[in-house]
């Protein structure tokens, strides 16, 4: 065996690739996209669910 085969092999053994991070990465980022998106979902039905203050008092055309 060469050197170079036992430094690929090593190398490997390492820990995980750029690929294997980078996977990581992009998984974490979509989790967080999603739970940003529930969030805002969520806060905007809570918004459209709100009481709407009314003073029983009616406004002409002129205020």
């Amino acid at each position: 065996m060469g050197a170079g085969t036992m430094g690929a092999r090593m190398a490997k053994d390492a820990g995980p690739t750029r690929d294997d991070r980078l996977k990581a990465a992009l998984k974490a980022n979509m989790a967080r996209r999603k739970a940003q998106k529930r969030g805002r979902t969520a806060a905007a039905a809570d918004e459209d669910q709100a009481p709407v203050e009314d003073d029983g008092q009616e406004t002409d055309a002129n205020g």
